[in-house]
């Protein structure tokens, strides 16, 4: 078997420095995370076949790369899940203007429609100044890979964060197989042509470097083909899904993410997840459960979708004191004023609703903003209804969780702008996420569907969201580029 790289900003492990300096390392989670260890598994504990190169997220983790042999974390005893792992050292300044004031202030913004466009974006020579940055993390990535590569090795590069890496690997490294992997929405053309028409095209051309470049859905990846066409000398064919480029072919493929029922079920059975979801019962009583659980992030919606419960609370009053919405958010890019200014909307929305509908012996609201996982996985088994309401999403794996955990079955009221939207509306109650009215009576319907048929729905919606797994999702990845 041929020799598998892996690169994504976020690696597989991170970790925090004690008051004595002492390191402490912790898995990561996610579908990437998964999907690796996945492949690992099969090539034997420890592989050297899988690299996996990531970037120092913090001085913690800047500090780990360092103490270990060029960056090499296995190499220092580390346990890192069956995969060797380089930790890049990418000095603080690049690595923030890199990743906070072009990756997540500005990709991040156009693939999600964002921007206030009155007032941004705004593309000066500072924002030429932190576009060189996102060059520089790029390129360390691209030498990195570069160097680690057994000849005719395959390249996974994942994400908006790396978007100019499949091409300068290439050019340091024709010999190898690359696929790249956009895990967010693609902008439309006229919302992508907000970039700088330079920037925009290293962009395009940045993927388009790559063999193979996979998108979530079928939405995303015809969004990334028209703003191939926008390319001079670039040639779109719809019908084998490729894009010829400067004599390069980059065929465009789509590898749905579900994810790993059994693991899922197992972590939730856990005596952490247990003892939660038994506070939560004794907190909430016998009433129905409305649950989210969401990153304080702007496309995630949340001002909405309280907007919309409190709606549901004036319009239907016969709610009052039989319902509580559960909204568990974890904290999200503070370091950038959006996030930390939108966390504060969040907080204020809940303040109001609860002074406005709460009683003595009824909080119809339960907000909680910090990083609790078992304590979501606990909420997910108890919902009634489970609101799912993004701007745009790429794809969404609260959707995919919630009914996999669900001890009664839950109804789901999902955003049509939801990458799962393509999968789950036949079973979910599918709405325009910014009609908070139509948002609230999708939960009135919700919160009235008979048992059974809640239950039925469920089922069927916990079946496709576990027809995917992550190691399938990765799996497919490296096959497309055979």
């Amino acid at each position: 078997m041929s020799q598998v790289l892996v690169a994504s900003n976020r690696g597989p492990v991170s970790f925090s420095l004690s008051e004595d300096g002492a390191l402490a390392m912790r898995r990561g989670g996610g579908g990437l995370v998964s999907g690796l260890a996945g492949i690992a598994a099969a090539r034997g504990e420890a592989s050297p076949d899988v690299l996996w190169v990531c970037a120092s997220l913090g001085e913690a983790d800047r500090t780990a790369a360092r103490r270990s042999p060029d960056g090499r974390l296995d190499l220092a005893g580390y346990e890192t899940g069956g995969a060797a792992v380089r930790m890049l050292d990418i000095p603080a300044g690049t690595f923030h203007r890199a990743y906070n004031a072009v990756a997540n202030s500005t990709l991040w913004f156009v693939h999600h429609l964002l921007y206030d466009t009155p007032r941004s974006p705004h593309f000066d020579a500072h924002a030429r100044r932190d576009w060189q940055s996102y060059e520089a993390y790029n390129a360390a990535f691209a030498d990195a890979l570069a160097r680690d590569a057994a000849p005719g090795a395959k390249a996974a590069i994942q994400d908006y964060h790396l978007s100019l890496a499949p091409r300068m690997l290439r050019e340091r490294r024709p010999d190898l197989r690359i696929v790249h992997f956009s895990h967010t929405p693609w902008a439309p053309p006229d919302y992508f042509r907000l970039l700088p028409d330079d920037i925009g095209t290293q962009i395009l051309l940045g993927i388009l470097g790559a063999d193979h470049a996979g998108f979530l859905t079928e939405r995303w990846a015809s969004a990334f083909l028209d703003c191939c066409e926008l390319l001079p000398g670039a040639r779109v064919d719809r019908v084998s899904r490729t894009v010829s480029c400067g004599g390069h072919v980059t065929r465009v493929g789509v590898h749905g993410l579900g994810v790993d029922g059994t693991a899922l079920r197992q972590r939730a059975a856990e005596q952490d997840v247990v003892e939660r979801a038994r506070a939560l019962r004794e907190q909430v009583g016998d009433r129905q459960l409305i649950v989210r659980v969401d990153r304080t992030e702007l496309s995630k919606n949340i001002v909405r979708g309280l907007a919309a419960y409190r709606e549901l609370l004036a319009n239907h009053p016969e709610w009052r004191g039989r319902v509580v919405h559960l909204a568990f958010a974890y904290p999200s890019r503070y370091d950038l004023r959006e996030y930390r200014e939108y966390t504060e909307a969040v907080e204020r929305t809940a303040k109001q609703i609860t002074d406005e509908f709460g009683t003595a012996d009824w909080d119809p609201l339960i907000v909680q903003v910090n990083d609790d996982y078992p304590r979501s996985l606990a909420a997910y088994g108890l919902a009634d209804v489970l609101l799912v309401n993004p701007i745009r999403d790429g794809m969404n794996l609260v959707a995919k969780e919630g009914p996999v955990l669900s001890e009664r079955g839950c109804a789901l009221v999902l955003s049509r702008e939801a990458g799962a939207a393509a999968e789950l509306s036949e079973d979910a109650l599918t709405i325009n996420p910014y009609d908070v009215s139509q948002t609230a009576e999708a939960l009135h319907r919700a919160l009235l569907m008979p048992r059974a048929e809640r239950a039925e729905r469920c089922a069927r919606l916990a079946a496709a969201a576990t027809a995917l797994p992550p190691r399938r999702w990765f799996a497919d990845q490296l096959a497309a580029l055979d």
